[in-house]
């Protein structure tokens, strides 16, 4: 399938979430594991043409963990580089509206619930942590 994506002045634009669940244990945050990567991330992707950043990180969070989701607060960005192209990708906090029904795929092999601390150690990129250490920051006060 051939998407449309944004590539707007040389920028990568893409979107995602942090999907959240509350538990016995306290609040969880959804990450996946990508095969290709070998790497455990936030649900994220392009932004495809004619989506707001905010319909791109919906989208992707649905896809990515084929659950259904109800967008929240504005949660922060990161960006690094990608093959020498700058990318941007902007982050919701969302919740869960119904159930998740994870199923494998070649794009994301693993969907995990975790702790907001246990899913800083595990998350590969440190722009992502961030956002989580953020949460945490913001939690206490």
């Amino acid at each position: 399938m051939s998407k449309k994506r944004i590539r707007g002045s040389g920028v990568i634009e893409a979107a995602g979430g942090l999907l959240w669940r509350k538990t016995h244990q306290g609040w969880q945050v959804a990450l996946i594991h990508r095969s290709r990567y070998d790497d455990w991330a936030l649900p994220k992707g392009w932004r495809e043409k004619g989506e707001t950043y905010l319909e791109a990180a919906v989208r992707e969070v649905i896809e990515e963990t084929n659950c259904q989701v109800v967008p929240e607060a504005f949660a922060g960005s990161t960006s690094y580089v990608v093959d020498g192209v700058p990318k941007v990708v902007l982050f919701w906090h969302m919740s869960l509206a119904g159930d998740c029904a994870f199923e494998p795929d070649e794009e994301v092999d693993k969907f995990a619930w975790l702790t907001v601390k246990k899913a800083i150690k595990k998350l590969t990129y440190d722009g992502e942590k961030k956002l989580l250490v953020n949460f945490l920051e913001k939690d206490k006060k």
